[in-house]
């Protein structure tokens, strides 16, 4: 409507003109709501209630007389009573552009006034306090401009004479240095790790080869194996049937021992036992025939020696039985012969060995003594028909020849 003006949230209409006042204020305060403005008898104007913001900039002596150039934000606004609404009003009403730069200047001397009061080291550390402290010193003057303030931060120190830059100089040389320490840690650290890291790819890489040459070698002795399973079968057959023929070849030569054995050498070993018996037999024969013709000479000898004998003592005494015995052993040697004779053309095979010989020579000797035992009775009266002598006669237990 015309009459009908209504402020914004973060504004305060002043209404002046009208009889209805609050206070002592010669001017009606309107917020929050609208209001009917009678034309040429009321007026009504807009005070903003809005955040304000104000930089401080200024050239500041300490306690210790060092120049220092500090920086602040201020942050202000119109306070929301009525009371700071009508201080702001009459004050900045009609200059609400030059709010920022009278706050400002407001600030800036009270900063300037904290500030020679304290050290730089102090100034630095406790920002906050000397923040304080200038709100603190402003708050009158701020309360009757109806001022709120709601932030003051001192932004940047300068020092032109280098004394701050001085101040921090060991602390930047033990940053700095702590800092070429940590960082020769780092690359130290870094070193090792690299150096670990390079040592873990090399054995990886060592361990990676390894294990490719035994792959590879695995598969280059299969392949070998497998290009030699031909080979090697054939090989094997081969050295399977060499086998088969060497057993048939032993076989073959134990049959043909067997066959040597039962054809050969049997019948061999026979024939050498049946020459061997016989050559023993005529072994035997002709050790008889010459012990046999050995005792008939001796049993001569001894009987020509008897003979001899009996005929020296026969013709000493004139013993006539002596003579006729003398005269038959004059005849004893042509016997022997006879016998001799006999034995050597007979076929003699003796079955019992050594005991057979024996038992023969034991005959033979016991038909010589029997002779002998003969020729020592006297002889028989002569044949008066003029016949031939009769033959001695063998003793009973002596065999014919």
């Amino acid at each position: 409507m015309l009459f009908w003006h209504v402020p914004a949230p973060n504004e305060a209409m002043l209404i002046s003109g009208s009889k209805r006042q609050a206070q002592d204020t010669q001017f009606r305060i309107v917020t929050g709501h609208g209001s009917f403005v009678l034309p040429v008898k009321q007026k009504a104007r807009m005070l903003s209630l809005a955040l304000r913001e104000a930089e401080i900039t200024e050239d500041c002596v300490t306690q210790q007389g060092i120049r220092l150039n500090v920086r602040a934000v201020a942050v202000f606004k119109v306070g929301d009573d009525t009371v700071s609404i009508a201080n702001a009003a009459r004050r900045f009403l009609s200059e609400q552009s030059r709010m920022e730069e009278l706050v400002g200047r407001i600030f800036a001397g009270h900063l300037r006034s904290i500030i020679g009061g304290l050290t730089v080291e102090q100034i630095i550390r406790e920002r906050d306090r000397v923040a304080q402290e200038v709100k603190e010193g402003s708050h009158s003057e701020m309360e009757k401009l109806g001022i709120v303030v709601d932030a003051l931060q001192i932004q940047e120190i300068e020092d032109t004479s280098g004394y701050i830059t001085n101040l921090a100089a060991p602390h930047v040389a033990a940053v700095a240095s702590q800092a070429r320490i940590a960082q020769a840690k780092a690359d130290q650290e870094a070193t090792e790790r690299e150096q670990q890291a390079a040592a873990l790819k090399a054995a990886y890489e060592r361990d990676t080869a390894i294990k490719r040459a035994g792959f590879l070698a695995e598969t280059e002795q299969s392949n070998a194996q497998a290009a030699q399973a031909g080979p090697l079968a054939e090989a094997r057959a081969s050295q399977e049937v060499i086998e088969e023929q060497t057993a048939l070849a032993e076989r073959r030569a134990a049959l043909a021992a067997q066959q040597l054995e039962a054809q050969i050498r049997r019948p061999a070993d026979a024939e050498a036992y049946r020459q061997r018996t016989l050559a023993e037999a005529r072994r035997d024969q002709v050790k008889f025939e010459a012990d046999g013709s050995a005792y008939a000479e001796r049993a001569l000898a001894q009987a020509q020696a008897e003979a001899n004998t009996a005929r020296a003592a026969s013709l000493r005494d004139g013993n006539q039985e002596l003579i006729a015995a003398n005269r038959i052993v004059e005849n004893l040697p042509a016997l022997a012969d006879a016998a001799a004779r006999g034995i050597s053309g007979s076929s003699l095979t003796v079955l019992n060995g050594a005991d057979g010989v024996n038992e023969l020579a034991t005959g033979i000797i016991g038909q010589g003594l029997a002779i002998l035992e003969a020729l020592k009775q006297p002889p028989a009266p002569a044949n008066l028909n003029g016949g031939a002598r009769s033959q001695p006669q063998v003793p009973r237990g002596a065999s014919q020849v």
